[in-house]
């Protein structure tokens, strides 16, 4: 199933279909990212009233980018019926003590899926 843009409910077929099969979200493009692998990105501190998908716990915090996924739909967006917006997504890698503190092992990191509009440079 492919996603399309409509203010329209889906049917209860259109629904089975979806649940059956899952949809496809990724948008085939060439078109270059914001960032590369290795670019160091601040999650953006946002204050969004609707849907989104960036963690409220990783606002603000800096890591590195670690692979480009491709180009997706963005959820937010589509969340609130403002289209697809297709932008890239990338696996961003925070150590545990830039997202929890001093305390947290200098060993350890958290990966987090993270979209185009999620992030900034440093």
């Amino acid at each position: 199933m492919q996603l399309e843009t409509s203010n329209e409910c889906m049917t209860v077929e259109q629904a089975k279909e979806l649940l059956r099969n899952g949809i496809n979200c990724r948008v085939d493009s060439n078109e270059p990212g914001q960032f590369k692998v290795g670019d160091q990105v601040r999650a953006k501190v946002i204050h969004i009233e609707n849907y989104t998908r960036l963690p409220r716990y990783i606002r603000g915090k800096v890591g590195t980018i670690v692979k480009d996924y491709g180009i997706y739909v963005f959820p937010d967006a589509v969340g609130m019926r403002l289209g697809t917006k297709p932008q890239h997504i990338y696996s961003v890698r925070f150590t545990a003590q830039e997202v929890w503190g001093t305390d947290a092992s200098a060993k350890d990191a958290l990966y987090i899926d993270l979209f185009d509009d999620y992030l900034e440079f440093v």
